[in-house]
């Protein structure tokens, strides 16, 4: 994620620096340093941020799941994280999903494949592109 992402999604959230950092659980100085690009945002705190922003944000397909949206075989929906958790909706937010025929190792690897997903793409158009 790079720094006018994470202001883009501070402000859609409506928050000010300080109330971020608190909903974050990081320092207000971490805020300031995310913002003007001095410090790197951490994989955790990506995912907090989206995870803040998927629950104010109109789903496109709020009834489908996204082995639904994906046309998961069988095999690969049932051993995925996502079905047995329930998750289908916020499978960008688990780890080890198996959206592109294997899990990633990484969160940056994850989430990169989820940026240009369908599935993420219905509640984040706005995040398109948005990595660094």
């Amino acid at each position: 994620m790079n720094r006018n992402t994470f202001v883009n999604l501070r402000k859609k959230l409506g928050k000010t620096q300080a109330q971020m950092a608190q909903l974050l659980g990081v320092s207000i100085k971490a805020v300031h340093s995310y913002e003007q690009g001095w410090r790197t945002i951490p994989a955790h705190v990506e995912r907090q941020l989206f995870f803040l922003i998927s629950r104010i944000v109109k789903e496109l397909n709020p009834e489908k799941q996204c082995w639904v949206i994906k046309k998961c075989p069988k095999n690969r929906k049932y051993n995925c994280p996502a079905w047995e958790f329930n998750a289908g909706k916020l499978c960008w937010f688990i780890n080890g999903t198996i959206c592109a025929g294997y899990a990633h190792k990484t969160w940056k690897e994850k989430i990169h494949i989820c940026r240009t997903c369908e599935v993420m793409a219905a509640g984040f158009d706005f995040v398109e592109g948005s990595s660094e």
